[in-house]
């Protein structure tokens, strides 16, 4: 437990400065000040401390399993996988559109929904992770790969990696909207949470989809699928680095808001992916950042939720 909280520590703090870096120069950008880019500097340069001060005493600490071990792949297996990859995220998502198509005109003929009420979103978000997860188990089962995906009942150790995970996240997102909010950075708004504005109960029913089907649905694409198909032949951290920043760039068709405002939250969702795929990646266990995942989703609609009715 003490080396997964010193790993997850230091990469938190090289994550925050590669995340500040990318704000605070969009800020001097806007702002043609020198003090900002000074100020991504010096919180890269902290960051990078941090994360070679591990690196420096990771003997005394403990290193990675062996399993993590990198395994050297020819260049053509390597770009097999990622192209296999870059499909699965693709087919993950036509999939994803064919069930709420489908599944929601067929809901809406038979008189159960109404198109543009609060229930028809709701239903259209449980249709799309349901999707997810039907690309994802065609994929394995075309592919007979079952041992891609590594889910059994969380260890106590593993219970207090999800603890630590949940609790890292809610702390980073709220540094990170501090720092935005004194930056003045703008920022674009996912349609979740716009759909929630105008109707809190929204964020209420996406509290079960989150922790039910967000959670375990999207990991199941991205950290199961992408990062377990990409470490065979590139590596974990390689792996790890490439699912984040696909995880990150999907969230730019959910978000509203013109380009330069949407970087930023591309990056810190990409931040997040890096978090969740070390956690799987340590863990070995898909349900450790399925649950981070979904129970980080549940304090931001909580807290969506009191904000929009007042509560706070």
């Amino acid at each position: 437990m003490v080396n997964d909280l010193l790993v997850l520590g230091a990469m938190l703090h090289l994550l925050g400065g590669l995340v500040l870096a990318t704000l605070v120069h969009q800020d001097a950008s806007l702002r043609e000040s020198d003090h900002a880019a000074v100020l991504a500097v010096a919180t890269l340069v902290l960051g990078l401390v941090f994360a070679a001060g591990y690196y420096l005493r990771r003997d005394r600490f403990g290193a990675l399993p062996a399993a993590a071990e990198r395994r050297r792949a020819p260049l053509a297996a390597r770009g097999r996988d990622l192209l296999r990859s870059l499909l699965l995220v693709l087919a993950a998502f036509l999939t994803a559109t064919a069930v709420v198509g489908l599944g929601a005109n067929a809901l809406t003929a038979a008189g159960l929904l109404t198109r543009g009420t609060l229930e028809y979103r709701v239903v259209g978000a449980v249709l799309q992770f349901v999707g997810f997860g039907v690309a994802v188990g065609g994929y394995l089962a075309i592919t007979r790969d079952w041992d891609l995906v590594r889910i059994s009942r969380p260890s106590l150790r593993q219970v207090g990696l999800i603890a630590v995970g949940v609790v890292a996240l809610v702390g980073a997102q709220i540094v990170i909207a501090r720092l935005l909010t004194a930056l003045s950075v703008e920022v674009a708004q996912n349609q979740v949470v716009v759909t929630g504005q105008q109707d809190p109960r929204y964020f209420l029913y996406m509290i079960p989809v989150a922790v039910l089907l967000v959670g375990p649905f999207e990991e199941l694409v991205f950290r199961g699928g992408v990062q377990g198909i990409l470490r065979r032949t590139w590596g974990p951290a390689v792996a790890i680095a490439l699912s984040s920043v696909l995880f990150g760039l999907v969230h730019w068709i959910a978000l509203t808001g013109g380009g330069g405002s949407r970087v930023p939250y591309v990056t810190v969702a990409a931040t997040l992916g890096l978090v969740l795929g070390y956690l799987y990646e340590r863990s070995r266990n898909l349900v450790v950042p399925a649950l981070v995942h979904g129970l980080y989703n549940t304090v931001l609609f909580g807290a969506q939720y009191l904000s929009a009715t007042g509560a706070v």
